[in-house]
Order: C-alpha cells, then structure tokens, then sequence
C-alpha cells in the first residue's frame, strides 16, 4: 500500500471517529428524487464512499440489493449495525476499499457516488470512470458532488474552481452507447454537522449504459 492509501485510511478512520456515529445516515435528498424519476425499480446497487450509509440503508429498505463501500472500517461498522437495526441486513454488503488503489468487482443496475470529495490527493477523475465501468446495460450513474463551498468545509476559505456538469460528463470519456439524463447545477440550503445552515451548489449528473 503506497503513501496516498495509507494517508486516505488514516483521515478518514479519524474524521469518522470523531463524529456522531448518527450523522449521515439519511439520505441525500438529491438522490432520492432522482431514483423515483430514473430508477424506479430496484436492483443491484454499488455505493461509493458510502460513509455512514444513508443512502445504502435507504435503497435498501426500498428492495435494492447494495454493495456500499468506504475506505472507513469505522464507518462500515456503522454502516452494519444501521443495517442490523433496519431489517436490511440482508440486502446489504460492505466492501473497504481505498478506492485510488482497488475498486469492487462486478457490474450493478445503479452505481451512485455521493460527495466524493477527499483532501488526499488521489485520481478522483480515475475512479470515476471506474465507476462506469461499474455500471450494467440499462444502467445508471450517478454522481453528487459539491460546486461550492460551504463554511463547515475542511477547504473553506481556499480559493477553489469546481468543474462544470458537462466538464465531469466529458471527464468520463464515455461512448456514444451512454445518455445523459441529468448534467445540472442545483443549488440548495444545506445543514452542516453542528446544525449550520447554507446555500450551497452541487453538480448533479446521472448518465444511462445503453
């Protein structure tokens, strides 16, 4: 394991240790209204950087059958008891994963990554076209991502430049057998650790294998 492996495990096993093992564990209102729109009906799942697991424990309890993966054993393990206590223990499955280095096998009906954002330097544009790589025929893409900064951010005050929609749908280098359902940038009022609200921005792309 290189350097970058080592350093991803060690933030991430710290920024979770030290967190409300209850943050994060409903899921992300973009997502949720996506799927009733462009995925309806359940299937196979691959969650990427799942964190506490709202989003896997969500589509779940809708009958999905979800792989969620995290570089976090901290946050599998919480990712397992949620699992436990909501009866979905069955449809779930935990991988750790340091995804600059392995990636899960298989493909799945529905590949989402949620706010995969580290300030550990890695290949980010790389894992992302694993990601769709990851996706089946008739499948789905998603991927949520911040376009801007909000005060609670370990980057708050950096002068950063987020990429545009259709700059993250180019970075995929995906063939002309995918379609882009949605490649906007909503924004939204977001609601921080400690309760702090603000308007944010966040790219939305969701893009179907044919």
């Amino acid at each position: 394991m290189n350097d970058s492996s080592t350093d991803s495990a060690a933030f991430w096993e710290k920024h979770y240790a030290g967190m409300d093992a209850r943050w994060g564990t409903r899921p992300n209102v973009v997502l949720t209204d996506l799927l009733g729109d462009l995925a309806p009906e359940p299937g196979t799942a691959l969650d990427l950087g799942c964190g506490h697991g709202g989003d896997a424990l969500w589509l779940a309890g809708l009958g999905w059958h979800v792989t969620a993966v995290d570089v976090s054993q901290t946050a599998l393990d919480r990712v397992a008891a949620g699992a436990a206590a909501t009866g979905v223990a069955d449809r779930v499955t935990l991988r750790r994963h340091d995804l600059a280095e392995t990636f899960p096998d298989g493909t799945h009906d529905l590949v989402t990554v949620t706010y995969f954002h580290t300030p550990v330097t890695i290949s980010r544009e790389q894992v992302l076209r694993r990601a769709a790589l990851a996706v089946a025929p008739g499948g789905l893409l998603i991927v949520i991502e911040h376009a801007s900064l909000a005060p609670w951010s370990w980057q708050a005050g950096q002068d950063i430049r987020f990429p545009t929609p259709d700059e993250v749908v180019a970075s995929l280098h995906l063939d002309d057998t995918w379609r882009v359902e949605r490649a906007e940038a909503p924004r939204r009022t977001a609601t921080g650790p400690e309760g702090r609200t603000a308007t944010v921005t966040d790219n939305v792309i969701a893009v179907r294998r044919g």
